[in-house]
């Protein structure tokens, strides 16, 4: 009688299969980006109409947001390493599609920050549970560029908010009243957030197409056959390789709270710095977004596998490394810029280079971790990245603004000075994270 094939040893689903995986998840984290990104887009008219200041505003799109993010997160990431992965991503969409069409009946900041909690408690049950299917799909070799199409969910997702945003404030002023079936008279920042809650029931559908693939892990990795790993053996894994984790994750926390403080006021930057409408916001910022995010985390991730192929045990981490250092001058600058022209190039290449770093370093901490504790680990990146980067980027920014500067004109500086601070130490803790990543690997 044969031995069982383990997990480890089965073949893996076939491309078409992983790569329908990849691009469905990379829709879900474009929904979730479109969502986030446009409060960002409105920030103007929801200050007026609700009387908020630029703190409050980042307390929308940072604090209440990032509350039930954390929360949700681990205790779902747990639930993800020991069962059906598909199904949490799929209930994660529908709760946050339904809380951002929640947002369109907000009528004070109050409302607006308890519907902003019901998308970040929807949001929380994703990204752990994308990033172990993901493992799971791709092997080494292909799973930096795996990782880096779901990034491009970020990108693709905040740029159709900018465009769509931009669309319709062409036609229909963001302040302006519309009449709506059922809903009554609603301003058209409401609408938007009422609209962008629909796609996201329809590709909850979508994703009840894909399958949980077997668990896997590296030789003597004894995890995969786990129905579930004590919390003891997860904390003694990430103590042996402590400096690691740290390092990478810290360095991203601080690369996402450049790209969400950023991401949060470009906008409203661009505004009051050069006089741009909210249209044209939307419809000349947006395709920045779009085409320099995505062919930035296309190439990062290509750059990874490269390496990777050529021998380089840490190429992931280098090729995320090359972007880090050359994120520091280009974000401390842009805001800096004479004309829109010069700014919303820089602005580009910011967002190549943001998008150029992640596949890279997301496929190392999957790589560094057993199968069993990786949508755990996933949910503790999360929790550090949101704490540190979505909760305080926006808010160290507008802090700077109201109470540094008293002065809402003062955006641009306000914005490059969270940047000088932020932008170097990211590139300290990733070299300190793949300085102990090669030790453990023997690179």
């Amino acid at each position: 009688m044969s031995e069982p094939v383990s997990a480890s040893e089965k073949p893996w689903p076939s491309p078409a299969r992983a790569w329908w995986v990849a691009i469905v998840l990379m829709l879900a984290n474009t929904l979730a980006f479109v969502d986030r990104q446009a409060l960002a887009l409105l920030v103007q008219p929801i200050k007026k109409d609700l009387a908020i200041s630029d703190t409050a505003i980042s307390l929308l799109y940072g604090l209440s947001f990032t509350l039930f993010y954390v929360a949700v997160g681990l205790p779902i990431a747990r639930i993800a390493d020991r069962s059906n992965r598909r199904n949490i991503v799929a209930g994660a969409i529908l709760v946050w599609s339904v809380a951002t069409s929640l947002c369109g009946f907000a009528r004070s900041f109050t409302s607006l920050f308890a519907a902003r909690i019901g998308v970040g408690a929807g949001e929380g049950g994703l990204t752990p549970a994308a990033y172990s299917l993901l493992a799971d799909y791709f092997p080494k070799s292909r799973l930096p560029l795996a990782m880096g199409i779901y990034q491009i969910g970020i990108y693709l997702g905040s740029a159709s908010a900018l465009v769509i945003g931009g669309v319709i404030f062409a036609h229909l002023p963001p302040g302006g009243t519309v009449m709506v079936p059922l809903a009554g008279a609603m301003k058209g920042w409401q609408l938007v957030f009422l609209l962008l809650g629909i796609p996201g029931l329809l590709l909850t559908l979508v994703t009840l197409t894909l399958r949980e693939p077997a668990r896997r892990g590296e030789a003597g990795d004894k995890t995969a056959a786990q129905d579930s790993v004590p919390l003891s053996q997860f904390f003694a894994h990430i103590g042996a390789r402590a400096k690691a984790y740290i390092g990478i994750m810290l360095g991203f926390a601080l690369m996402v709270l450049v790209g969400n403080g950023t991401a949060v006021w470009i906008p409203a930057f661009l505004e009051r710095s050069y006089g741009w409408t909210t249209a044209q916001v939307g419809s000349l910022y947006g395709p920045v977004v779009f085409v320099c995010g995505t062919s930035g985390a296309l190439t990062g991730g290509l750059v990874a596998s490269w390496l990777r192929k050529r021998g380089l045990a840490h190429g992931n981490l280098q090729a995320s490394m090359i972007g880090f250092t050359a994120l520091v001058p280009v974000t401390i600058a842009f805001p800096l810029m004479p004309t829109a022209g010069m700014a919303l190039v820089l602005i580009g290449l910011m967002n190549f280079l943001a998008g150029f770093n992640f596949g890279g370093g997301l496929a190392t901490l999957q790589e560094l971790t057993p199968n069993r504790m990786r949508a755990l680990m996933s949910a503790a990146y999360m929790l550090t990245i949101n704490l540190i980067g979505a909760a305080l980027g926006p808010t160290a920014i507008a802090l700077v603004t109201d109470y540094g500067f008293h002065d809402p004109k003062a955006l641009h500086y306000a914005i490059s000075i969270v940047c000088a601070v932020a932008s170097p130490l990211s590139v300290v803790l990733l070299w300190m994270g793949m300085k102990d990543y090669r030790r453990i690997i023997g690179g």
